[in-house]
């Protein structure tokens, strides 16, 4: 699997892109033998198909390939990796300027077209390779794709080779290659520190995969970005055992922990001038004499204490002490993410990445990059009279508020409680592509995490 462009080749195929209206002009330009292979091929210039164009001794020479119409690139992204998917193992190299769209997204969707999970068994994205155009930064869009590459790998390995422990390692190779500082605190220490839900949470796992908090650091100047994922690597709902269908896809629910080590390698390859921390409470809520149960009530390490409603409702118990240490630095911009509530899934389906931010300024500056990197967004909000749903009165607050309504404007609130007085912004991701989609195989994905890396210059003003 090679998510890298081609190396500049004299003999890449040219490659040929069209809609439908600069097809017709073009072909009435060519020679009749050429518009007869072309008819005899039965092609079209329709999204993601394409055909080759032999010489007299069956060389290719040229490919042509179709760009669809604006309905078909309205309903799927990255057009230009549904051709790459459609073309045979070979080099090419755009021979013209695109119908539409932004370049460097769409030669990025090319390389993520070549993505495919095949650590438990041989697999390939598409093998068609592509040469990077002169105006596109060949480096920039590499170290993107390799980033979403870490982030889809991740989510994609089962709980039985992605547990905590797993997830730590994960971090450190990661900072290793980029001279970060990682700190991690496992098991016990974690009450000894002062993070009591991690703790909570995690602590009816085996030991080999005890609770932690990996903590990375990563450059000297700027302004600060604290990242927080949810590392929860395989989810039962605990006491509250969740059914057996529900629990298919638990390996995935360490998506947010995923994403935003994405997010971190993307930054740290583009050399982004800030101060970067990343949090990641990682713990697997299991099933033993040692859960934590329906009705206890936990205190946080900010002083706040949670009732416990449901014990499936615990990846915002390990994100709230992790956003209190965070929040203790005063970042300039703190951002969560988590596969957190199906009622997120319920809002907005699988594609979109809802979040919740009070920062109008963030807000715009994210929702422009989603547009112009292809990475969807939607602001949902921090609906500030659904707090007193998460008050339950024997505690100061609830896990998991009766009645059903507005799960994931809640659950946000619960979060925003320990991230006071901060810029803060919360995303609920799903982390998983249902079907697959160019450039966006069936399985794990990233979200968010393009669209935000877009918005950094703006939101922080580097």
């Amino acid at each position: 699997m090679s998510l890298t462009f081609a190396p500049t080749d004299a003999n890449a195929i040219p490659l040929h892109v069209f809609d439908k209206g600069d097809f017709d002009v073009w072909l009435n330009a060519q020679s009749q033998t050429l518009r007869n292979w072309v008819s005899a091929c039965g092609f079209t210039p329709a999204f993601g198909k394409s055909v080759l164009i032999p010489d007299e001794t069956g060389t290719p020479v040229m490919a042509l390939a179709g760009y669809g119409d604006e309905t078909a690139r309205a309903r799927t992204r990255f057009p230009l990796a549904a051709i790459a998917a459609s073309l045979p193992a070979g080099t090419y190299a755009l021979a013209n300027d695109l119908p539409d769209g932004d370049l460097e997204t769409e030669c990025l969707g090319w390389l993520l077209a070549c993505y495919a999970f095949d650590r438990y068994t041989k697999k390939s994205g598409a093998t068609a390779r592509l040469v990077c155009p002169a105006s596109v930064n060949a480096q920039q869009v590499e170290a993107i794709a390799a980033a979403e590459a870490l982030t889809r790998d991740l989510i994609n390995t089962p709980a039985s080779d992605m547990g905590p422990a797993d997830l730590e390692t994960a971090a450190r190779e990661l900072a290793q290659a980029h001279n970060c500082r990682v700190t991690v605190t496992t098991g016990a220490d974690l009450l000894a520190e002062n993070f009591p839900m991690i703790h909570a949470v995690g602590r009816a796992a085996p030991a080999s995969r005890a609770p932690r908090l990996i903590d990375m650091r990563w450059g000297q100047s700027g302004p600060s970005l604290t990242l927080v994922g949810k590392g929860v690597c395989f989810d039962t709902g605990g006491l509250n055992l969740k059914p057996g269908a529900s629990m298919g896809l638990m390996k995935k629910d360490m998506g947010g922990a995923a994403t935003v080590l994405g997010l971190a390698q993307m930054i740290m390859s583009l050399n982004l001038p800030l101060k970067l921390r990343v949090l990641i409470p990682a713990v697997e809520n299991a099933v033993s004499g040692d859960s934590f149960r329906p009705g206890d009530i936990l205190t946080s390490r900010q002083g706040m204490t949670v009732e416990i409603n449901n014990t499936d409702a615990e990846g915002r118990l390990v994100l709230a002490d992790a956003l209190a240490l965070a929040s203790e630095e005063n970042p300039d911009l703190l951002i969560s993410m988590a596969t957190l509530t199906g009622a997120a899934r319920v809002a907005v389906g699988p594609d979109l990445a809802p979040f919740f931010t009070d920062d109008p300024a963030f807000s715009g500056a994210l929702e422009q990059a989603a547009t112009d990197v292809s990475d969807p967004v939607w602001r949902l909000p921090f609906w500030t009279p659904y707090d007193k749903m998460i008050e339950p009165g024997i505690a100061d607050l609830d896990n998991a508020p009766a009645g059903g309504f507005g799960g994931a404007i809640t659950a946000a609130l619960f979060l925003r409680r320990f991230a006071a007085g901060q810029r803060y912004a919360h995303f609920d991701i799903y982390g998983w592509n249902p079907a697959p989609a160019p450039a966006r195989p069936k399985g794990g994905v990233g979200m968010g995490a393009r669209a935000i890396l877009a918005a950094l210059p703006r939101a922080l003003n580097l």
